[in-house]
């Protein structure tokens, strides 16, 4: 690999599986990604979904943070609309503040979540439209320099938490270019933008204080197994869960019926989110990774290795290492 590989971890509750036992997943991931050499580590705030854990993400971070000792970690991304500036800045100064230099900040103005619970969150429909202002105000309390007089972040205040501006739109490239952030595309599930996006961000970027060039990360989806059958096998698993997150509203289909919706034309659109697939042996996804790095001109990428069952998503993350020749001695 040309590039570093980082994870994006949904904290997935697979079939008959509890939260509890997704947090110990995801604590033996983020040890085997340190151990193997990857980047860094992000969890995404969803809510109201049954088979994603990682809602209360500053929550997850700290707990991951205690059982690792280098790798980074953070939030890809926190949908800054469902919550107050301030408060976020003070949950991640404290998270910064117990682990020096290993706490990122992924930030996305979508609600994460469906229309019924955006109002549980007290979500103001129109807040997304403050986005960049609040991204601003954010900002303000990390660096110690408020925007809002006699308003400080503690802890926050002068932890400098690098922020980075999440997007699947030309929106946010232009967000990001604009305020000199990274910038990290969600191609993992939202492809059609990519290459637009990119030359976006690239052509239109301003150095800031935090960062003097464009530094584009992307995501992809991996399935790394030891053979091609099972890798194909374990992507089928993954698109079957898929159509029960999206519309099983509460319930999980069997094989025969998550198939046939699959088939129809609603359920192609499951298939169309995860384009940027890599799947199969370890070989095969290196060399897919690899055109994929050139295709979205990323400088870093973010895996979200899918296996349904956390022993397949471990053995995916040893296997992309390896190959990547990310080991370590």
């Amino acid at each position: 690999m040309t590039v570093p590989l980082s994870i994006l971890d949904l904290a997935t509750i697979g079939k008959g599986q509890t939260a509890a036992e997704s947090f110990a997943g995801s604590v033996a991931m983020a040890q085997l990604a340190e151990k193997l050499g990857y980047r860094r580590v992000w969890y995404a705030e969803h809510h109201n979904m049954s088979a994603i854990a990682s809602s209360a993400t500053s929550v997850l971070i700290a707990h991951i943070a205690a059982h690792t000792e280098s790798i980074r970690l953070g939030a890809g991304g926190v949908m800054l609309p469902n919550h107050s500036p301030l408060t976020i800045a003070e949950q991640f100064g404290t998270l910064a503040t117990l682990h020096p230099d290993r706490i990122d900040l992924g930030l996305g103005r979508a609600p994460g979540s469906d229309q019924n619970t955006l109002r549980a969150l007290r979500r103001d429909p129109m807040s997304s439209e403050s986005f960049p202002q609040h991204v601003l105000e954010l900002q303000g309390y990390l660096s110690g320099h408020t925007r809002i007089p006699g308003v400080e972040a503690t802890p926050g205040k002068g932890t400098n938490v690098p922020l980075y501006i999440l997007g699947s739109s030309l929106f946010g490239a232009r967000l990001a270019a604009q305020l000199g952030l990274p910038y990290a595309f969600a191609s993992h599930f939202a492809p059609n933008a990519l290459q637009d996006a990119v030359a976006l961000y690239r052509r239109e970027f301003k150095p800031s204080r935090q960062l003097d060039a464009p530094h584009v990360i992307a995501g992809v989806n991996v399935i790394a197994a030891d053979s091609a059958a099972e890798a194909q096998s374990a992507f089928r698993e993954t698109l079957r869960a898929r159509v029960s997150l999206f519309f099983g509203n509460g319930r999980v289909f069997s094989d025969d019926e998550a198939d046939m919706i699959l088939d129809s034309a609603q359920g192609q659109h499951v298939g169309q989110m995860m384009k940027y697939s890599a799947i199969g042996t370890s070989d095969t996804v290196l060399e897919y990774l690899d055109e994929f790095t050139a295709h979205a001109d990323a400088d870093e990428l973010i895996v979200a290795h899918q296996s349904t069952g956390v022993e397949g998503r471990l053995r995916s993350v040893e296997l992309v290492a390896q190959a990547a020749g990310l080991v370590r001695d």
